[in-house]
């Protein structure tokens, strides 16, 4: 089963309109916004606001508007971070800012967040924009406290467990509380959507920072993006821990100098794995997913609920 079964029709009418959310007259960035849609991923947020409001009653106008939101919003937060981390790739295709540079990249995130707060305001959404609007702001938390703990490399887990719960966990949570709201749940089943989409988020981006570990095509090499961004993850804090005094200067003297050499690299994956960093990135990664199917079983019975399992299995397996 695909998680996305359940809701193919509203996928596909979801897919139909959103496009007409954000269209705009001025031709350059009628253009730019076209080409932001040709970028569709694996649909994740959205098909959550779906599933999360077919477990709880029926999918309705305001849930298609809920999941114009939460899209439009995630988009322009991607086009934003793009420029943020100069990135010149966005799922397998040119980024925004590489095609058309930085200042024009900026204007049309600011453009698509603008369209979030006018349907929102247009349409009475208030309480839907109001769950919006806060992931937006933990979101923004989340990086800035990244980067400030980079310059420093003095992030321990705790610290970590924020960044991601803001930067990430934070969205998906929003996604699910979005979904319970438009169909007119109770405030605690609202609370309950929220809490398994956070779960839900932790386990992913902690499945997303054991992907950078994986080995790439033939060559064997390992990707290790995170060490050369001096991104400090769960199984480098947690080997950090195990390692005696001169591994672990080897390996901060390895993160700071930003190594772009891959046998360096190596060397930091192959001792992060041997002191156990990956085994407990993944103890901790199941822990979550076992909080999201712990809340998942006092939602109702049915289609949707058993496609929100798959996707707690998939968040888990997922390879890339």
């Amino acid at each position: 089963m695909d998680f996305r079964d359940p809701i193919r029709a509203e996928l596909a009418q979801f897919n139909k309109d959103f496009p007409k959310a954000f269209s705009s007259k001025v031709a350059l960035l009628d253009l730019i916004l076209r080409y932001i849609v040709r970028q569709k991923g694996k649909q994740l947020r959205p098909s959550l606001v779906f599933l999360v409001a077919k477990a709880l009653g029926e999918v309705s106008e305001r849930t298609f508007r809920g999941a114009t939101l939460v899209e439009l919003m995630h988009t322009a937060t991607l086009v934003h971070d793009d420029v943020v981390d100069e990135s010149s790739v966005r799922r397998s295709m040119f980024s925004i800012n590489a095609l058309w540079k930085n200042k024009i990249a900026v204007l049309v995130g600011d453009y698509m967040l603008s369209r979030v707060l006018l349907l929102a305001v247009e349409s009475g959404d208030h309480d839907l924009l109001r769950t919006v609007s806060s992931a937006v702001r933990a979101m923004s938390e989340g990086e800035l406290l990244q980067i400030e703990k980079a310059r420093r490399l003095d992030i321990d887990e705790s610290v970590y467990y924020d960044i991601i719960q803001k930067k990430t966990a934070s969205l998906m949570a929003s996604c699910c509380g979005v979904g319970a709201a438009s169909v007119g749940a109770d405030e605690a089943a609202v609370r309950r959507a929220e809490a398994f989409g956070n779960a839900l988020g932790m386990a992913f981006q902690i499945q997303d920072d054991l992907l950078d570990y994986q080995a790439y095509g033939e060559s064997g090499k390992p990707a290790g993006i995170d060490v050369r961004d001096q991104k400090m993850t769960l199984p480098l804090i947690f080997a950090l821990q195990q390692a005696n005094s001169a591994t672990k200067k080897e390996l901060m003297r390895i993160v700071r100098r930003k190594a772009n050499d891959p046998d360096r690299i190596r060397t930091l994956m192959t001792d992060v794995a041997v002191l156990g960093g990956l085994d407990y990135a993944k103890k901790r990664r199941d822990e979550y997913l076992g909080e999201a199917r712990r809340i998942l079983a006092e939602f109702p019975a049915g289609d949707a609920r058993s496609a929100l399992e798959v996707l707690v299995d998939f968040v888990g397996q997922r390879a890339k």
